[in-house]
């Protein structure tokens, strides 16, 4: 009988909840990494029981960690077997912290800088990884966005890791900025039709694709309007949430924009505004329904200033027509002095049928719904705060 497996990354370690095909009665395993921030933590779809994730602290740096049985034990895949993880005073020793960005071959100095927050240069400095995709097919590959932005990948489980320079290469990479939450490459779509078609996401550069693996990189913002940069049109420069995209229709995306709810239907080459009679179009999640690609989720927030649900009341909001028409779900969550946030990657859709919707908050309660967004209960409270949420279909 199947299971629904759901993986939380908090402020303060992560959390696997398990439960079976009902989804009722849940599991919860954790806290693993304890006192550390787990910004995202996902499971290879060619191996379900392999899941990585990524380990932060302002003090120790950036881990990133792998569990090859479905979360009981967990090892740091760049420290040699047999090798102490951590130092002689108990310190992670950082073996799977080797995150360089590429350099010039002729000169030897790095590609490029971008700007900061008041437009003048800067070089490039990793911070952490924001987010890990592994791939589709292959257990030992996986894809790392990270701060400050580029993408990295691995093709030995986690052991190394290498940048796809062509991103910040490509040309636009100067003109980079940092949004609120500093300069983050959140967002990565793997193309399940096309291994060489990648969608990625920056905040505050944008979206861009590749086509080929990796070596050459585009902007995708045609169509995007942002009144809080100079040129409101411009190639780059939009703060970008999140992008999400159904497997059946990989030319089809759907993006939450710092303001603006939008989407494209010929692979990002122009967007379209879908934000509809949505009471405000600010937020940070988007996702899709597992067996309706025209169905998609958001969870409305104030403004970009206070980071909290309108009036209080915790909505998400379902569009069955891929946007502009939107209704409230409301079951099962508080309609009254609500003040939390849902932030950009916690939130995931399992392909159960009827299938599962699950979302967490800066309050520490995940929130589920087994019948796709109509009903909702709280599956755990008092956690952290969520900085994520995946779900895997275990069979």
């Amino acid at each position: 009988m199947s299971r629904a497996r759901v993986l939380v990354g908090t402020r303060k370690g992560a959390f696997v909840l398990t439960a079976d095909a009902k989804r009722k009665n849940w599991d919860v395993s954790g806290p693993h990494f304890a006192g550390w921030e787990i910004y995202h933590l996902k499971g290879s779809p060619a191996d379900p029981n392999r899941l990585f994730a990524s380990q932060t602290s302002g003090w120790f740096g950036q881990i990133i960690q792998r569990s090859d049985d479905g979360g009981k034990t967990w090892f740091q895949p760049g420290t040699p077997p047999g090798e102490p993880l951590t130092t002689p005073d108990g310190m992670p020793k950082g073996e799977s912290n080797k995150f360089v960005y590429d350099t010039s071959p002729e000169t030897g100095k790095p590609l490029t800088t971008h700007q900061f927050y008041d437009g003048t240069p800067k070089p490039w400095e990793f911070k952490r990884v924001w987010h890990l995709e592994p791939s589709l097919t292959d257990p030992n590959t996986v894809y790392a966005g990270v701060e400050d932005a580029a993408l990295f990948r691995s093709t030995d489980g986690g052991q190394t890791w290498h940048e796809l320079a062509g991103l910040r290469g490509h040309g636009t990479g100067p003109q980079w900025q940092p949004g609120a939450g500093g300069m983050c490459l959140h967002s990565i779509i793997l193309d399940p039709s096309d291994p060489n078609r990648i969608f990625i996401a920056i905040s505050a550069a944008g979206a861009f694709r590749t086509d080929d693996g990796g070596k050459t990189w585009r902007p995708i913002n045609k169509g995007l309007h942002s009144q809080y940069i100079p040129d409101q049109t411009a190639e780059v420069g939009h703060c970008v949430h999140h992008i999400a995209m159904h497997p059946s229709r990989p030319n089809v995306l759907f993006m939450q924009k710092h303001w603006d709810v939008l989407r494209t239907d010929n692979g990002g080459d122009l967007w379209e505004e879908v934000s509809g009679n949505l009471p405000t179009d600010f937020g940070f999640v988007i996702d899709v329904h597992a067996h309706e690609p025209e169905t998609i989720y958001v969870v409305p927030i104030k403004s970009d200033s206070e980071h909290f649900p309108l009036d209080g009341k915790l909505r998400v909001y379902r569009s069955r027509t891929g946007g502009n028409e939107w209704e409230a779900l409301t079951r099962g969550l508080p309609q009254s002095d609500c003040y939390v946030n849902v932030l950009r990657d916690a939130m995931a859709v399992d392909s159960l049928d009827p299938c599962g919707v699950y979302f967490g908050t800066t309050g520490g309660q995940v929130y589920a719904s087994a019948d796709a967004g109509d009903n909702w209960t709280p599956i755990v409270r008092d956690l952290p705060p969520v900085l994520s949420v995946e779900v895997q279909v275990l069979k």
